[in-house]
C-alpha cells in the first residue's frame, strides 16, 4: 500500500517539528559549554556538566510511556518543547553551576521524551514499502538541523540573550508543525504490556546496534578532532573533517533507507555495520592524504546508518506502546551510550596512542556484526 497524501502531510509536519528543533540543540550544545568556559570553569566541570544532558535522557527514558498514556502522546510532545523553552531561560538566569547541574538533566529529559515520541511518530506514519526511506530522510533532516546550530552560533555569539533568543524562536517554529500533525498522534490507549524492559527482553539486538551506534556518534564527534591533530592535521582540517562526516549523514540516509526498502533492512544494517568496522581499519592509512575525505564521508554515513535500519526495523516490527516503549529504549541506550563513548575512546587512546580511537570503534561494530551475521534471518528475534 501506498502513502497517502495525508500521511506524507502528517510525516513532513513531524519531521519539520523535530528539524528545527534540533536546531535549538545544536546551537545550545556549544553555547553552555562557551558561557562555562567565559565564566573560568575547569575543562573537567564543563564536561562533566555536559555529561549530564546525556544522563537526563538515559534515566527520564523509562517515564515516556507512562507519561504518555496518562497526558497523550502529542500533548507530551507539546510539554517536551514547553520544558526546553523554559529550562533555556532558566540557564541563561542563572549564574550557579550547582543549578546548571540539574538544568541540564531536565533539560535532557525533555530532549529525549521529544525524540522518543517523534521516532514512535514516524514509524506509526510510515509503510512497510516506504519505512527506510521515511526513517533515512528523517535521519538526514534531523543531522542536517543539528549541524546548521553551531554555523548559527558563529553570528550570535555566546554572550547575552541574543544565542538564547535565537535558539527560543527556533523552538517556537517548531510548534506549528506539531499542531499541524496532531491528528496522526500515535494512539496508545490499548491494553496492551509494554515497557522498557519487555522491549529489551524481545530486541536485545536491536539495542545493541543502538549502543554501537551512540559509542560511534559520541566518540567521533569528541574524539575525532584531536585524533585528527595527533596526525598533523591543521585544526580546520581536523574540524573539516567532522564536518564531511556529517555531510555523509546528511546526504547518504534516503539512500541507504531507499536500498533497504528494496533490499532488505537488516541486510542494510549488517552492510552498514561492516562498513563502519571496516573504516576503522582504513582511516589510519589515508590520514593526511585526498583519500580521507570520501572514506569519512562514507564512514559517517554507514555509522549512522546503523541506528537508521534498527529505527527502521523498530516500526516493522513493533506497533502500539511497544513503538513508544522502543523508542525510549532508544533514547535511554543512546544516553547510556553518550556518556560511555568519549570514555572509552578517550581511554583506548591513551592506552594505545591515538590509532586507540579507531581500533575501539573496530572492535565494537566487528562485534556487532558478528551478532547480526549469526542471526542471520532472525537478525532482531532477541
Amino acid at each position: 500500500m501506498g502513502q497517502s497524501a495525508t500521511s506524507w502531510r502528517a510525516v513532513a509536519a513531524v519531521i519539520a517539528c523535530l528539524s528545527v528543533f534540533d536546531v535549538t540543540l545544536g546551537l545550545t550544545y556549544p553555547l553552555l559549554s562557551l558561557i562555562l568556559e567565559a565564566r573560568g570553569i575547569s575543562a573537567t566541570w564543563v564536561g562533566a556538566n555536559a555529561a549530564m544532558t546525556p544522563l537526563g535522557l538515559a534515566l527520564t527514558a523509562p517515564a515516556v510511556l507512562p507519561l504518555a498514556r496518562r497526558v497523550g502522546s502529542w500533548r507530551l510532545a507539546l510539554l517536551c518543547i514547553g520544558a526546553t523553552a523554559a529550562t533555556l531561560v532558566l540557564l541563561r538566569l542563572s549564574g550557579d553551576l550547582r543549578a546548571w547541574f540539574l538544568l541540564r538533566f531536565v533539560l535532557g529529559g525533555a530532549i529525549g521524551m521529544l525524540f522518543a515520541l517523534s521516532e514512535a511518530w514516524i514509524n506509526a506514519l510510515a509503510t512497510e514499502a516506504t519505512r527506510g526511506r521515511i526513517i533515512g530522510l528523517y535521519s538526514s533532516v534531523l543531522s542536517l538541523g543539528f549541524a546548521t546550530g553551531p554555523f548559527l552560533l558563529t553570528w550570535t555569539g555566546s554572550a547575552g540573550w541574543t544565542p538564547f533568543a535565537v535558539a527560543l524562536t527556533f523552538l517556537a517554529l517548531s510548534l506549528p508543525p506539531l499542531l499541524w500533525a496532531r491528528e496522526a498522534a500515535p494512539e496508545l490507549a490499548c491494553e496492551e504490556r509494554a515497557s522498557l524492559g519487555a522491549f529489551a527482553s524481545r530486541a536485545p539486538t536491536m539495542l545493541a546496534a543502538v549502543a554501537a551506534f551512540a559509542i560511534f556518534d559520541t566518540a567521533i564527534m569528541a574524539l575525532f578532532p584531536v585524533y585528527a591533530l595527533r596526525h598533523g592535521m591543521s585544526e580546520a582540517a581536523a574540524a573539516s573533517a567532522v564536518g564531511v562526516l556529517i555531510v555523509g549523514n546528511v546526504v547518504l540516509q534516503p539512500v541507504i533507507g531507499w536500498i533497504a526498502d528494496r533490499w532488505s533492512r537488516q541486510g542494510m544494517l549488517l552492510c552498514c555495520a561492516l562498513l563502519t568496522a571496516c573504516g576503522r581499519a582504513l582511516v589510519p592509512a589515508v590520514m593526511g592524504s585526498a583519500m580521507l575525505w570520501p572514506l569519512v564521508l562514507v564512514w559517517g554515513a554507514a555509522g549512522f546508518g546503523v541506528y537508521t535500519m534498527a529505527l527502521a526495523e523498530l516500526g516493522a516490527r513493533f506497533s502500539g506502546p511497544m513503538v513508544v516503549a522502543g523508542a525510549a529504549a532508544f533514547t535511554a541506550t543512546w544516553g547510556m551510550g553518550g556518556i560511555v563513548g568519549p570514555v572509552l575512546g578517550g581511554s583506548a587512546m591513551q592506552h594505545f596512542g591515538p590509532h586507540g580511537l579507531p581500533l575501539m570503534l573496530g572492535v565494537a561494530f566487528l562485534g556487532l556484526a558478528a551478532i547480526l551475521g549469526a542471526r542471520r534471518s532472525r537478525v532482531f528475534a532477541g
